[in-house]
Order: structure tokens, then sequence, then C-alpha cells
């Protein structure tokens, strides 16, 4: 059981508490993981919980400013903003370091106009990206959703069971080397399960 800690005094929503926000989704189907990262940043489930909480009211408030102006006012300056076309959509890619995840970015695709088009984890420019073979190699957390994509080509989107969550069916070999159907799970853009069907693809 964790101690209990001070309670952290209120002021500026910060990197911190948005890294917060992060777990407390991840937390639904990796709490032992989240708790670990949890205690690595050296706070409490209450702050976990307050952090997500003012989130929530940050999203929702009324005459909020857009999505992604509300980012640089959390994160600060991104590490880079590099224009981006997706189709006929032109956008800029913000990356911000996440500290719990070193080779990781928090990567907002934004419109000119502020409005946030899509917002994940993805691997950070020149970090190694892992090594995916078999359905041994999707554990939680090793990988990202375009990870997992290429590396198991073709994988069909799936969608999400709640907000900030992405799927994919995707066909991989087990550790016998039989190929299996199954649905992974992202939350945040990271990997979180895997689901097989059992079935072989």
């Amino acid at each position: 059981m964790d101690p209990m800690p001070a309670k952290r005094p209120a002021g500026p929503f910060t990197p911190l508490d948005f890294q917060l926000v992060l777990l407390r989704r991840m937390a639904d189907h990796n709490p032992d993981l989240v708790d670990d990262a949890r205690r690595e940043l050296g706070v409490s489930l209450a702050d976990m919980r307050e952090a997500n909480r003012r989130w929530q009211a940050m999203l929702h408030a009324p005459r909020s400013r857009s999505a992604a102006h509300r980012y640089r006012s959390v994160l600060g300056t991104p590490e880079s903003v590099t224009p981006r076309r997706i189709g006929d959509l032109a956008c800029e890619a913000l990356l911000w370091p996440v500290p719990l995840w070193p080779d990781l970015r928090f990567e907002v695709l934004a419109l000119a106009n502020g409005v946030v088009w899509n917002e994940w984890l993805v691997r950070a420019p020149g970090a190694a990206a892992p090594v995916l073979r078999t359905l041994d190699d999707l554990t939680p957390w090793s990988c990202t959703v375009d990870e997992a994509a290429r590396a198991f080509a073709p994988a069909r989107p799936l969608e999400g069971t709640a907000p900030t969550r992405w799927g994919l069916a995707l066909t991989a070999p087990d550790a016998s080397g039989v190929r299996r159907e199954c649905a992974a799970e992202f939350t945040w853009g990271l990997l979180q399960r895997v689901a097989v069907s059992g079935r072989p693809g």
C-alpha cells in the first residue's frame, strides 16, 4: 500500500499532471504498470485522480481555447513542429517529450485553426523501434499503433472502446509459428493488451 504523501498543492496544470492523465486511462488495463510509473513520478493515487479531474474540467470548460493551444499551455513549446499532409488535409505535427517514456513523444496533429485531428504517443525521431515478430513481442507498453500496424501488415483499424483508445485487427504468429487472428488495444497510442481469437489466421 502507498504511504500517505503530502497532498500536492494546487497550481498550474503541468507536464507532470499530463503524464498522470495518460496513466489514468491506462490504469483500466494495466494497473500494476501504472502504479509502478506513478511511484516513479513520486505521486499518489489521489494526485492522479485529481489531475484527471482537472483535465476533464479543462476539456469541458465553456469558451475554452483550442485544443492545440491547450496542449501548448500545458506542455510548453513543442520539441518540434513539422508540416504534415494526410490526404487532402494539411496540418502540423507537434511533438513533446514524455519523461516517463524517453523513447516516445506525444504527437498532436493540429489544423491551422487549432483544431486537433489526432493526439497520441509515437516513437521519438531517431529512437530504435521495437522488434515485433510474434505475439510474445506484443507486451503492454511495448509499441505504438503505427509500429504494430507495420510489423503485422495488413492490419485493420478497429473502433476504440472509449475516447483516446484505438484498436487494430491483425494476424501474428504465436510461439509455435501458427498465425493467429487477434485484436490489439491501444490507449493514447500505446499498446495495452492483445486478445487472441484462437482461430489460425
